[in-house]
Parts: structure tokens; sequence; C-alpha cells
């Protein structure tokens, strides 16, 4: 459990885009859940974190939606 707990942390931590660079503890925070839910087995880096929560972006909290539309810009 912490092992994947901590794997969910570092992903997060590295979710960017190329118009998402600089993504903030807020936007992590907002998407952290959905990210564990939907999209825990996706290796950061190259946009996947960011494509795979677009999949499933109806099924997303109304503030990780907000997280993704900014990183679509």
């Amino acid at each position: 459990m912490r092992v994947a707990l901590l794997s969910a942390a570092v992903a997060i931590a590295s979710v960017t885009s190329v118009a998402a660079q600089d993504i903030t503890a807020a936007q992590r925070d907002a998407c952290k859940a959905d990210y564990v839910k939907f999209c825990n087995g996706t290796i950061p880096g190259g946009g996947r974190i960011i494509a795979c929560l677009g999949k499933v972006e109806a099924k997303l909290s109304e503030a990780c939606k907000k997280v993704l539309a900014e990183a679509k810009k």
C-alpha cells in the first residue's frame, strides 16, 4: 500500500504537458484521487497521464476537469 501511494505521489508530481509545464500543488491535489482511481498504472512523462485522464474526462471530479482543460490549452 505504501509503495502504491508513493508511486502515485511521484506520478502526480510529474504530471506535465506542453501547455502545463509548471503544475501547481493545488492542481496535483485536484487530480490526485482521479489519477489513483482511473490512471494508476500510467507511467508519467510525455503527456501520458493527461491523455489517460482525458479518456475518462466525463468521470473526473469537477476540480480535475478544470485542471485538464487548462492543460489542453
